[in-house]
């Protein structure tokens, strides 16, 4: 099969596009031939290093797809050759950046018809990630006021519309380019980060979102009130000052109840897509240069195959 992989760790020039083994389906797994493969910021930095080496080369990237089930392992009788799938690897597996990739079925859920490969790619990490944190960790309710850090990346701009659609009160911060892009997702407030400093202007939030890091992050509790929780995405949670102030790290298991829910989200209307553009897989160091950049609005998707 075509993928693209690295031998080592470096910048966006190590990425290399040629022929890897085709995967094959172990007890419990469906190999899928990709039609569709997402970037996401994790992709980037086990490329740099940022977390350290990579333990192993050749290293396939990407984490989340859509495409059709074309092998089957032993055991499994819920999903069959010719299904239209999509799903989210296992954070220790990658390879998502190639034409075909095996996984465990149980993780995977039905493309829904409406959906088409490359929006259905453009939803799985992001919308998972965002279920965990605003649903689970934050326990989101109607009523309450939520700000949402970096709200027109993908995690924030799934996220600030599931928790608009729980019926909290939403702040988030953007850049100016992406004010009505975000105002246009549901958006109650929003702040531009280079004229405003969120501290002075947001105050007595119940819930706080995290998805940009560093001093942002720390600075998350400044703006919540007491028994608030705040849950961080972007780097470890930062020590909450209070007892009474949740400091939290989304659980981002790979479930397939949480394929089901963005499916049901989307379908419904209650979640927009994001905006999405498309890069062929060949051009992956050219997204990763645009993903690393940190200035994304929306998602980035490689178009594997018709």
């Amino acid at each position: 099969m075509k993928a693209v992989y690295f031998l080592k760790n470096g910048g966006p020039e190590v990425l290399q596009y040629g022929e890897q083994p085709d995967p094959i389906a172990n007890e419990g797994q469906v190999v899928v031939d990709i039609h569709a493969a997402s970037v996401n910021g994790a992709d980037w930095k086990i490329r740099s290093g940022y977390h350290g080496p990579t333990q192993k080369f050749p290293h396939i990237p990407g984490r989340d797809f859509s495409g059709i089930v074309s092998a089957v392992g032993q055991g499994v009788t819920d999903i069959k050759t010719g299904d239209a799938v999509f799903g989210v690897v296992e954070a220790s597996d990658d390879g998502c950046y190639a034409e075909k990739v095996a996984i465990n079925a149980a993780i995977v859920t039905k493309k829904p018809a409406q959906l088409s490969h490359i929006e259905a790619a453009a939803l799985g990490l992001i919308g998972l990630t965002a279920i965990v944190s605003i649903e689970n960790a934050l326990q989101v309710k109607a009523g309450q006021t939520v700000l949402v850090q970096g709200g027109a990346g993908g995690v924030a701009s799934f996220g600030l519309q599931l928790a608009k659609h729980l019926g909290a009160r939403v702040i988030t911060t953007c850049s100016a380019a992406n004010v009505d892009y975000v105002k246009s997702l549901g958006a109650d407030q929003v702040i531009d980060y280079n004229k405003e400093d969120f501290t002075q202007v947001v105050k007595d939030c119940d819930a706080v979102f995290d998805t940009v890091g560093g001093e942002v992050a720390k600075n998350a509790f400044k703006v919540l009130k007491r028994g608030g929780r705040a849950a961080f995405i972007n780097g470890p949670a930062p020590t909450s000052p209070h007892e009474d102030m949740a400091s939290l790290k989304p659980d981002a298991s790979r479930k397939r109840a949480h394929l089901d829910r963005i499916v049901q989200l989307v379908t419904s209307g209650a979640v927009k897509l994001p905006q999405i553009t498309t890069y062929a897989l060949a051009d992956a160091a050219a997204a990763h240069r645009v993903s690393e950049g940190r200035h994304l609005r929306g998602k980035l998707v490689f178009k594997v195959r018709e």
